[in-house]
């Protein structure tokens, strides 16, 4: 029996990782798409894209019942603050190099715990706050380069999308809490509200489309279907065979490959400060993400957080999956390790 659940570990464990290499990779992806189309053109045909794939899914799982009033009115709202992440984050990723842009957004695994209470009332641990702090300092010593100077537009607009992902996380704890929400249905109303919010804006120049070549489209492609799509279904199916903890564990190295993605196929290159920011980042974003879901594990019954569904785009929660997977299973995998 043993010998059977080793192997399907490795797997569950692969289909992490290979999870977060495509999470990490879509930086350099949304930064060549946009060197030959507008923000908002590669915005809209991400979200246009998705939604179709989405659309497909849903047609093809006939046994499924249709929307939920929930599902419905929880998808708009974190539809249109999904859209405000994405359209900074790529505005962002256009002005600075891929690897900084996955370091900063980063950000978001101790940002959210400041913004999102439910599972730690009473306060953070001083250490949490300690961590937080060397965060910042890394994120300091990215921007800096070879010396101090004034911020990257980039790096700031990174900054700026961290700290809007976190609200996102946050409120998407807030609204679908205690809720029958069905992950792929939410999804899909929220690829649909952003191909609406982009439409028009992008209107003007969806003819770049028309000449863009293979490579632009494969671009696209590979954002829409697979950084959205296919990362989102991956990542569902390997948290239900997994522990919270590995799951955020292999999760969480998705700025580890963006950096490498970034040094290997851009050609970013590190100065010993920037190394040393990022090294300080991951060691950072770790330590705290450790500290608080310790933290939230410790708190009082009444005091820990309701499961929380995955949800829509699966960059919106890479890091915090751990809150993914129903309380039940967490309390039951508890009482089975030994005393």
């Amino acid at each position: 029996m043993q010998g059977e659940r080793v192997p399907d570990a490795r797997r569950t464990d692969a289909v992490l990782l290979l999870v977060a290499l495509v999470w990490g990779s879509s930086y350099l992806s949304a930064q060549t798409a946009t060197a030959v189309l507008p923000v908002l053109v590669v915005l809209f045909a991400r979200y246009a894209l998705s939604a179709l794939a989405c659309l497909g899914l849903v047609a093809a799982d006939r046994k499924s019942r249709g929307w939920t009033r929930d599902e419905l009115r929880i998808g708009v709202p974190l539809g249109i603050t999904q859209a405000a992440v994405l359209v900074v984050e790529t505005y962002g990723v256009a002005h600075t190099s891929a690897a900084n842009a996955g370091l900063i957004i980063s950000l978001t695994i101790v940002i959210t715990p400041l913004l999102d209470r439910s599972g730690h009332r009473g306060g953070l641990p001083l250490p949490f706050y300690a961590a937080a702090g060397v965060c910042l300092l890394a994120v300091g010593l990215l921007m800096s380069g070879n010396g101090f100077h004034a911020p990257r537009l980039g790096d700031l607009l990174m900054l700026a999308a961290a700290l809007i992902r976190a609200v996102h996380v946050a409120l998407v704890g807030r609204l679908t809490v205690n809720r029958a929400i069905r992950p792929l249905r939410l999804t899909t109303v929220q690829t649909l509200v952003g191909s609406a919010l982009f439409l028009l804006p992008a209107s003007g120049e969806l003819s770049t489309l028309a000449h863009i070549g293979v490579a632009g489209w494969a671009q696209l492609l590979y954002l829409a279907l697979f950084c959205s799509v296919f990362a989102f279904l991956a990542q569902t199916w390997a948290v239900q065979r997994t522990s919270a903890s590995r799951a955020s564990l292999l999760l969480g190295t998705e700025p580890i490959w963006a950096a490498a993605v970034g040094i290997a196929l851009a050609g970013d290159h590190f100065t010993p400060v920037t190394a040393l920011g990022a090294t300080l980042l991951v060691t950072g974003t770790y330590w705290g993400q450790a500290i608080e879901r310790a933290h939230r594990a410790t708190a009082p019954s009444g005091a820990r957080g309701t499961a929380r569904p995955a949800t829509a785009d699966p960059h919106l929660e890479d890091n915090l999956i751990q809150q993914a997977l129903p309380a039940e299973r967490q309390r039951a995998e508890e009482a089975q390790r030994p005393a």
